[in-house]
């Protein structure tokens, strides 16, 4: 009878907890929908995103607040949230980081790392296909694994990170310019 009544107890315990984490998921939510109207269905999809520990491809036209989602999620889920805007030029220590050197008071010159925003809880990978093919490769990396290398040296992030990559959607109608060759006879 002793241990029938420490299974029941237990079970209480695992009850109690899960309506605890659902509570404070439906805070959540609530919290991001009066930042984030009209996208209840993608809220959803980003929490459980967060919590399986996975990794998010948000497409859309402008204007759906995909970037304020994930500037709201972390403020929301205290998390570390850093976005990196892809260009043609950036350089992967605009993604990594650098290492820069210092100088102290007393003429002391030594070298330190600054982290870049790849070592976020949260990352907001923005406009990913509009960069060269460098540094996308090692943002996706650094959001597969919880390690990131410099040189000499492996960078242990605080936790696994959250990847959230958006792609702009083109549109198929864009106008184009037709040039034509005037021709003059003479």
């Amino acid at each position: 009878m002793a241990g029938a009544d420490g299974v029941e107890k237990l079970e209480d315990g695992i009850v109690r907890s899960a309506e605890q984490v659902a509570a404070q998921i439906r805070a959540a939510k609530d919290a991001i929908s009066t930042v984030i109207f009209g996208q209840d269905r993608v809220i959803e999809n980003t929490l459980v995103t967060i919590l399986s520990g996975g990794h998010a491809l948000l497409i859309g036209v402008p204007g759906l607040a995909k970037t304020k989602l994930v500037e709201t999620l972390g403020i929301t889920l205290g998390l570390d949230a850093k976005r990196i805007q892809f260009t043609p030029d950036l350089m992967p220590s605009d993604i990594l980081g650098a290492e820069v050197l210092d100088e102290s008071s007393a003429g002391k010159r030594s070298f330190r790392f600054i982290s870049g925003p790849v070592f976020a809880q949260l990352l907001m990978a923005d406009e990913i296909n509009r960069a060269s093919r460098a540094p996308s490769p090692r943002c996706c990396r650094r959001c597969r694994n919880s390690t990131s290398r410099w040189p000499a040296r492996a960078t242990i992030c605080r936790s696994r990170s959250t990847c959230w990559r958006r792609k702009i959607r083109w549109s198929r109608k864009a106008p184009t310019r037709s040039r034509r060759r005037s021709s003059t006879a003479s």
